[in-house]
Formats: C-alpha cells, structure tokens, sequence
C-alpha cells in the first residue's frame, strides 16, 4: 500500500475564500499536496483570485479528492454537506474544522465516506517564541506553532495517517496531533474552552472597564496590572510555578463566592453541552 503521509493528497477546500478558508488555504499552498479551492461568494471568490489561487466548482473539486474540507460556517454545514459528501469518491474524508455539527448529527452521511472533525489548540500562552514574527501570531496557522485536536471517525491507520497529515499541513506550523473521539471534541469546543475560558476572557474586559471607568484607576496602570497579574495566575495554577500567597488565596475564596455559581461545573454533563450547542447552531435541541 502507498504510504499516504508521503505522497501527494488531493484536498478540496470548500469556502476556500472565508476567513478560515484563507487561513488553511494559505498553509496549503506551501506544501506539495494537490488543493483545490471551491467558493461561491462573490466576496470570498475575490479574496481567492487575489491570493493567486485558481478556483474551481465544487463538483470538480470534490470528484477525485481524498479529503475534503467544509470551511464555511456552522450553520450552512448541514446543506453544504448534503451538496458535497453525494460526489465524493469512495474512500474519502470530510473534514470539519469544529465539531458541532457532527457531534449534532447535521452532517450527510456515507457508508464509504470517513467523516473527521480537526480543530486548532491555538498557540499555548506558554509557547517559548522567538521571533517578532512568532509574537505577532497569537491565532496560529502563520509562524507561531501549535498543537491540534482531531477527531477520525475510522481505525484504519492508513486513513487516520492521512488525515493528521492533511490538518499538519492546513494548521502548520504543528507540534502534537491529539486523536480523540467526536464528542470529546465538543466537550473541548465549546465546552472547556469557548464556555469557560474565552467566558473569563469577556469577563476580564469587564473587570478591566470597572476599574478605570467605575473605580477611577488609570487605564494604563490597570492595564498593566491586569496582563502581568493573568500571566502570574495562569502559571500558578495551571504549572504550579509559584505558590499563592495565603492574602491570595484568602481574595481567590471571595471571588469565587461572589462570582461563581456552585453549580457552575454542569457545564460538562451531556444534557448541558446538548443545550450549547443547540444554543450556538440555532437548533430547538440535539438529537441523536
């Protein structure tokens, strides 16, 4: 058998001209893998040809291709996949970029199609950068590395090869490939991360804007404080860097008793992650 992680694979891009479509198609680009690029939108079709990249209808794209990957929206994933998995080859993959949708159960399927869901970690606050060019991408995908989750809903290794080859290449520069399962996918994105970390994210804009606009205090100096003190919190907790003073410790209790709902880890139940994720792709509920 021709081992696929060192030959040419041909990758489809659908919605190669949106935001995330940019993003892959432009690592893909750089590598020796044959890609073709599909968009229907005038905007996103202008963004393509002025990246020099030739496009081609989705039908074409999509015949002979051993991966194709929707790049468009969560909520159109549903019809795209219905337009796409009926002409793709026996043996292919269709590849998501978040698993919402296949967790849901949107996705059109095939008895001879593998379906795969990847999704970036995103450059860790941790990453030892050195370049200017590597501080400037805090997204990844251009310079700064990153790790990537994917989920392969096959066992063959050949086929699971190919696929982490194909998200090396859209996500590069790439340290670690993590297989999981789909649902465990989700219960990453949105749950761990979009629901509590980006949620703390908000949450510390807001925070930043009280201080300055309600307490008076200097923006530049809250700031300040605010950027070096998330950086000392993060390390402490999530590396064990440096201990918390106990006059820490003691704030930390009070927050989390004036902020924290007690029942805040029910996030990570079934029935709550079904609720997002109804939530974000507009459903009444997630049936499977």
């Amino acid at each position: 058998m021709t081992d696929t992680t060192t030959r040419a694979i041909a990758i489809a891009i659908i919605g190669a001209g949106g935001k995330m479509g940019m993003r892959v198609s432009d690592n893909l680009v750089k590598t020796a893998h044959d890609g073709r690029y599909s968009e229907t939108g005038a905007a996103g079709r202008e963004r393509v040809e002025a990246a020099g990249r030739r496009l081609t209808d989705t039908a074409s794209a999509v015949r002979d291709a051993d991966v194709v990957v929707l790049a468009v929206p969560d909520l159109a994933l549903a019809a795209v996949s219905a337009e796409v998995v009926p002409l793709m080859k026996a043996g292919s993959v269709l590849l998501t970029l978040d698993p919402a949708a296949a967790y849901a159960g949107l996705l059109t399927r095939r008895a001879d199609v593998v379906q795969a869901v990847a999704h970036p970690c995103h450059p860790s606050i941790f990453l030892q950068r050195s370049t200017p060019e590597e501080w400037a991408d805090t997204f990844g995908g251009i310079a700064a590395p990153q790790d990537a989750i994917l989920a392969v809903e096959s066992d063959d290794p050949a086929t699971r090869a190919r696929v982490e080859e194909v998200v090396r290449s859209l996500y590069a520069p790439v340290i670690d490939v993590h297989h999981v399962t789909v649902k465990q996918l989700a219960q990453l994105e949105p749950t761990l991360v979009e629901t509590i970390a980006c949620m703390i994210g908000g949450l510390l804009k807001e925070a930043l804007h009280e201080a300055v606009n309600t307490m008076g205090v200097p923006e530049a100096a809250a700031r300040s404080i605010l950027l070096g003190h998330t950086q000392v919190a993060l390390a402490n907790s999530l590396r064990g860097d440096n201990p918390f003073s106990d006059a820490c410790l003691i704030a930390m209790d009070y927050g989390r008793a004036n902020i924290v709902r007690d029942d805040w880890k029910k996030v990570f139940t079934d029935a709550e992650l079904d609720k997002n994720l109804a939530a974000m792709l507009h459903l009444s509920a997630i049936g499977r």
